[in-house]
């Protein structure tokens, strides 16, 4: 299939031939949700712990002896109805969120948002996006004619030092490698540029139903 092929200057410059393993594919709107669950659950970090009665600090010594005292027995000043003692049931750190997605699954959700978004007029392929300096100016200045709305999801190869450091000034900008594509920078941005040299690259690396 083929795409139109856009400048620095927001001009067609021509049509090029794009994967359609990648960029025709069928919207599956349960497989998209699948995978978006899955990154921004896994994202998550438990902080709220309370210690239980082997963390708490002391206890190590029978509070009294078990018989004669005309109280009742407890084996430490530690357990859960004492005052400062552990917490039962509370909330732990160690707790699994953790979700698991196949790669299959997941490279398949990513090409349905490709393919629904350049059918949307939504991806666009430049030339190219290196600026000559890590200036924020002068990639904001390049994206006024490609994405007016300067949210925007630039998608190059690691080694534009250049690229990534001016992006990141710009809040809704974001640069990243096509080997590093996900389903949330997919989805979170209105414009999505890719550059001509890395469409190889995309098909070449994510090739698990080839």
């Amino acid at each position: 299939m083929q795409a139109d092929l856009y400048n620095k200057k927001g001009s067609k410059e021509g049509v090029i031939d794009i994967s359609e393993r990648v960029f025709n594919c069928e919207w599956n709107a349960d497989l998209v949700h699948q995978a978006l669950r899955t990154q921004t659950i896994n994202r998550r970090r438990p902080w709220a712990h309370a210690k239980d009665r082997s963390e708490v600090r002391g206890g190590g010594k029978k509070p009294w002896r078990q018989k004669g005292t005309g109280r009742a027995r407890h084996g430490s000043i530690r357990s859960p109805i004492w005052k400062g003692g552990g917490v039962t049931h509370g909330p732990s750190k160690d707790r699994v969120f953790t979700l698991k997605i196949n790669k299959k699954m997941r490279q398949k959700a990513m090409f349905s948002i490709l393919s629904r978004r350049f059918k949307d007029g939504e991806v666009k392929i430049v030339e190219n996006m290196e600026i000559a300096e890590p200036k924020t100016k002068l990639l904001a200045d390049e994206l006024k004619n490609l994405a007016p709305t300067q949210n925007v999801l630039i998608v190059t190869r690691s080694e534009d030092n250049n690229l990534f450091k001016a992006a990141s000034n710009l809040p809704k900008v974001s640069v990243i490698d096509a080997r590093s594509l996900n389903v949330y920078d997919l989805l979170r941005h209105a414009i999505v540029l890719i550059e001509r040299g890395v469409l190889a690259t995309i098909d070449e690396h994510y090739h698990a139903n080839k």
